[in-house]
């Protein structure tokens, strides 16, 4: 994302998970002067359809968490860039986000999780399996979450979720759908397709202002 950017690679149960890793400016000072104030582990679209952790989407999310003095985490899922494995349909890689999450949560920090598109879908399975353990996050953020193509679980009632008016990948009906037994708000964003390419700026704007 920027040349600040750290590098990891943490075991998975698949092999080595690439990981990078953006820590807000105060934290990164070379006098320790601020640490961060939560961790966001975020996971990018679709392997199947080039999604990887450097997908435009993913690191405006990461730069959001960044601007509010979090530590972003990306990672790539199985099978994608530096980290072994192959695609698992998306059951294995819910497997993943969690190892990255026990690898890089930190415990005494608040953790967010979040996810575009496949993402998105990966990170309500992945918060349900914590909220099941007794370590849930804090808050979610799903961008144009896949939920009329892979499972994803009901969510806390403060999630952020932001959806295209004119996605034609996940229709905003069925996210709708989705979002209405759980009477979860959707923040809809005029004219933005799936990718929201020309809305990044509103879509960074609209996450800042929703953890302020």
């Amino acid at each position: 994302m920027n040349a600040g950017t750290q590098r990891r690679s943490i075991a998975g149960p698949a092999g080595a998970i690439e990981c990078a890793v953006d820590e807000p400016a105060a934290a990164a000072a070379a006098d320790g002067s601020a640490a961060p104030r939560g961790v966001a582990v975020l996971c990018h679209p679709h392997p199947q359809h080039g999604g990887t952790m450097d997908n435009k989407v993913v690191q405006t999310l990461a730069r959001a968490f960044v601007q509010i003095g979090w530590r972003a985490v990306r990672f790539n899922f199985r099978g994608v860039g530096g980290s072994a494995g192959a695609w698992d349909h998306g059951r294995g890689e819910v497997d993943d986000a969690l190892a990255v999450i026990e690898a890089l949560r930190a415990p005494a920090l608040p953790l967010a999780l979040g996810g575009f598109s496949f993402g998105g879908a990966i990170a309500t399975q992945a918060a349900a399996r914590l909220a099941a353990a007794g370590a849930p996050p804090q808050r979610l953020v799903l961008v144009a979450p896949a939920v009329v193509n892979f499972p994803a679980e009901p969510v806390s009632h403060d999630t952020l979720l932001i959806h295209g008016e004119t996605d034609d990948v996940v229709p905003l009906a069925a996210v709708l759908d989705w979002a209405r037994p759980q009477a979860l708000p959707v923040t809809v964003v005029p004219g933005a397709g799936h990718f929201f390419h020309g809305q990044l700026a509103l879509l960074k704007q609209i996450v800042v202002g929703a953890w302020r």
